[in-house]
């Protein structure tokens, strides 16, 4: 395994742990599952995606919160950790990475360009997020944004590596 992250790395540590992974992504548009998918084998770990573009979906389809997005707008770091909570539950999977932001040419809820947000919720519901200023066109800010998915989803499964460890030790 490499030391960056990749969507490689994740998956091969998903596959030795027995776990799998969700997507929700918005401004990715499905680039997060696509970057996934593009791994040999990645069906053993990654369940699937939802596209969750237009804002009722991300209320709908994984229980976003009605008056946080009424409130705040789709592009916020509490929808990003909803988002990633709720494919979780919706595709039955250990851990769920989601992204939400503003990839432009305009602004959007009131948020300026490069303005994202990345989620990552793992088994025990707790999530770790991440607010960006990332700089580019539309092109490479939803780029800059699998990749920050991506390290963020892999730097948590390296935090819990210890206490899954931990855990299967006890058992022993």
């Amino acid at each position: 395994m490499s030391d960056g992250g990749t969507a490689a790395d994740v998956l091969a540590l998903l596959e030795r742990r027995g776990q799998t992974l969700a997507a929700a992504e918005s401004l990715t548009g499905g680039l997060v599952a696509a970057e996934l998918t593009s791994v040999d084998g990645a069906s053993r770990s990654f369940r699937g995606s939802v596209t969750a573009y237009a804002t009722d979906l991300k209320r709908e389809v994984l229980g976003v919160d009605g008056a946080l997005l009424a409130e705040r707008g789709a592009v916020d770091a509490e929808v990003a950790r909803q988002m990633a909570r709720g494919v979780r539950r919706a595709l039955g999977a250990d851990w769920g990475v989601a992204t939400t932001g503003v990839a432009g040419p305009t602004p959007q809820d009131g948020q300026p360009v490069g303005t994202v947000h990345v989620a990552v919720a793992g088994p025990s519901d707790a999530v770790a997020a991440a607010a960006l200023r990332l700089e580019g066109d539309r092109a490479g800010i939803r780029g800059q944004t699998v990749h920050a998915a991506v390290k963020l989803l892999f730097s948590e499964l390296i935090a819990t590596a210890g206490a899954k460890d931990t855990e299967q030790h006890d058992e022993i």
